[in-house]
């Protein structure tokens, strides 16, 4: 007989951001318990409400599956000794198997007699099993975690209640002081408790006391609400997803319903209005058809429509609160100069460790230049990105970046359009801060690219030069994000970034221009390398690069990430030539010789003179032609190498490289040496796997 099952877990008010990873957590959980206990189902539905966490299983067998197997134990000459007697391996292979001696049985394995016995375990009926949910239910584990009473056991919130139901069946269990029962909750204020007869009944049951249960079915009816106002007034509403998953987890019974502020609002910008309404207040705000903002807003109550009127007025008020102090902190920031305001950053601290804003600002002025010039911008876009970087900051002692503290980088670019800056400049001020995640929007102009650049690089090389290095899931400055903006503006400008020689550069300016900070930045450089390679490997893991030919790239000479992506590239894309493995192994070899040279080795100029065989001339001239290659990029230097493959396996086919003559030997392992090198560029090939 198929079954149905219940189970909720009744909880205060969780916050809208945990609900949906919780109610996923749980319905995991649920489902690797019962395969682990050998429980067959067809369906688990799940629900969830702020208040709420529950799952609905159709199609529960009656009982855990019957184990019937044979288990082979150890060999028989070890399983008795010469008299026949049982060993104790014998003795300890059956009770562990819940059985004696007497039920061994031996079977033939691969021309070896071994212990076995025949195990069968009858499956506990389902009722036994559900118990164990309890477990289930405790092990969960969330971003913040709470405890209350005397208790010392910690929950998203406090259970108040707890639903196991196996078709009209309790399933008893208890946690702390809260016992299972067929008692469920519906709306806090508008329904009441609702005893279920039977499991199946559950979502009926609480949509009549004014809970819609299931999550996507609360999520479409607020977007047809949602529409339908807009509709009626011709508006266009973006329903932002975030903002109506949010939403969602906020209310159990939705009604939407529409609000206006005062016209005299929208002389702020948009994006000040936007935010109050969107980020503070959860209103979805409105357009007019030729894409006007409206003083206008949707918002969706967590009950019916009764006395509506008075929860439209209080949404109103409040957001009327909010919108009167951005207009007086905009009013008073127009007061005061960019100046006045990049003049208080001296007071203001980046770091206790590292500086103040004002400095650091200097020394990313510095690391512009140096980047200007190495990638070569044009007199228009240095001149943006250096005014950019001067004034860049001013935006954090505002009145309204202190009220709005989202809007930094948005209302620098504001007030400096008000204040008469170049509109690249004030481009450049909102676009320093991009990506501001892992997969966000990346700065569109040239100037904000470089200032975003800089930015990043003097945070992570001071903040390593101060000892805060993230260790495991311990990253307070975001360092990580930022190595991972430096890598996607890297490759999605195609800007050459060798990061070990642009450190060095970025520190040199600082001490020429006098404002390097008072910290061993030099010291830490490799490490930064490897920290920003590492950001490399993950989105190389992202789209799926085989993992030998991310190892090899990752290995290589190269520090620069736009070539460390080129190379991968490259590789992945010959990897199934018919004449790769030959390619690699060849100069795999050539490699590994070449770690054999002397330190000095760089110092040994080629004598051809010392030539003991044509295929020595023959390979320097393939170098000669390698070495023309490299500077027209890692695909003419590959194809290059592909070339000169059977001139080196003729090379080592004629060649002793380690010959007894030193002179001889060094000639040769230089020339290897540096084939070796430009090789290297391409990453260290020695950890490709070829077949």
């Amino acid at each position: 007989m198929a079954h149905t099952f219940l189970l909720e877990i009744g909880l205060e008010e969780m916050p809208a951001h945990v609900v949906t990873p919780a109610i996923r957590q749980l319905q995991k959980r649920v489902a690797d318990y019962l395969k682990e206990q050998r429980v067959s189902y067809d369906a688990i539905q799940p629900f969830s409400t702020p208040r709420r966490l529950a799952i609905e299983i159709t199609g529960l067998a009656d009982k855990q599956a019957d184990i019937s197997e044979s288990v082979k134990g150890p060999a028989k000459k070890i399983a008795q000794d010469a008299d026949g007697n049982w060993t104790k391996p014998a003795i300890g292979f059956t009770r562990g198997q819940g059985l004696t001696p007497d039920d061994i049985v031996f079977k033939e394995f691969k021309g070896t007699e071994y212990v076995y016995v025949d195990k069968f375990i009858a499956g506990e009926p389902v009722e036994t099993v559900l118990a164990g949910l309890k477990d289930v239910i405790t092990a969960m584990t969330f971003p913040t975690m709470m405890k209350w009473g005397a208790h010392h056991f910690e929950y998203i919130r406090p259970i108040r209640w707890l639903v196991a139901l196996l078709d009209d069946t309790v399933i008893p269990f208890s946690i702390l002081n809260v016992t299972t029962d067929r008692v469920t909750r519906g709306h806090r204020f508008l329904g009441k408790e609702i005893p279920l007869k039977t499991a199946a009944d559950y979502e009926a049951a609480l949509t009549s006391e004014y809970v819609i249960a299931d999550a996507d079915k609360r999520k479409a009816l607020i977007k047809k609400q949602i529409e339908k106002i807009a509709s009626d007034h011709d508006w266009v509403v973006d329903i932002d997803a975030g903002l109506l998953e949010e939403v969602n987890n906020l209310v159990e019974w939705p009604t939407a319903f529409e609000g206006n502020f005062d016209q005299k609002y929208l002389t702020i910008p948009d994006e000040v209005l936007i935010t109050s309404m969107r980020d503070h207040q959860r209103f979805f705000y409105a357009r007019s058809q030729s894409g006007q903002l409206l003083p206008n807003f949707i918002s969706v109550r967590n009950g019916t429509d009764h006395d509506l009127q008075n929860v439209v007025a209080g949404n109103e008020k409040v957001l009327t609160a909010r919108l009167e102090d951005a207009m007086f902190f905009y009013k008073e920031d127009q007061k005061k100069s960019i100046a006045d305001f990049v003049d208080r950053l001296k007071s203001v601290s980046f770091h206790d460790k590292i500086s103040t804003v004002a400095e650091k600002m200097a020394r990313v002025e510095a690391i512009v230049k140096v980047l200007a010039h190495r990638l070569a911008l044009s007199d228009a876009q240095t001149q943006a990105a250096v005014r950019a970087s001067q004034i860049y900051k001013f935006d954090l002692v505002t009145g309204m970046v202190g009220e709005f503290a989202e809007l930094q980088g948005v209302m620098g670019e504001k007030y400096a359009l008000l204040q008469g800056e170049d509109p690249a400049v004030a481009q450049a001020i909102r676009e320093h801060y991009e990506p501001i995640s892992a997969d966000g929007a990346l700065p569109a102009s040239v100037p904000g690219a470089v200032l975003a650049l800089a930015d990043k690089f003097d945070s992570i090389l001071t903040f390593f030069a101060a000892g805060m290095i993230p260790s495991g899931s311990n990253d307070p400055y975001a360092l990580r994000r930022q190595a991972t903006g430096i890598v996607r503006i890297a490759t999605d400008q195609q800007w050459a970034l060798p990061v070990a020689d642009l450190a060095n550069a970025f520190i040199a300016a600082e001490q020429a221009a006098n404002v390097a900070p008072d910290l061993d930045q030099a010291s830490q450089i490799d490490a930064i390398v490897d920290f920003i390679k590492e950001r490399v490997r993950k989105i190389f893991k992202g789209v799926k690069i085989r993992y030998d030919i991310v190892d090899a790239v990752l290995g290589g000479s190269s520090t620069d990430i736009s070539q460390l992506f080129t190379a991968a590239d490259i590789l992945t894309a010959h990897a199934a030539d018919d004449n790769f493995k030959d390619v690699i192994e060849s100069l795999t070899r050539v490699i590994r010789l070449s770690q054999k040279a002397p330190k000095d080795i760089a110092n040994v100029t080629i004598d051809a003179d010392k030539f003991e065989n044509d295929s020595e001339g023959q390979l320097h001239a393939g170098v000669d032609k390698v070495a023309a290659a490299a500077p027209k990029g890692l695909k003419a230097l590959y194809a290059a190498l592909a070339a000169i493959q059977p001139v080196i396996a003729d090379y080592f086919e004629a060649t002793m490289v380690m010959a007894d003559d030193d002179a001889v030997r060094n000639n040769r392992l230089a020339e290897l040496t540096r084939l070796a090198n430009l090789a290297l560029q391409l990453g260290d090939l020695d950890q490709l796997i070829v077949k």
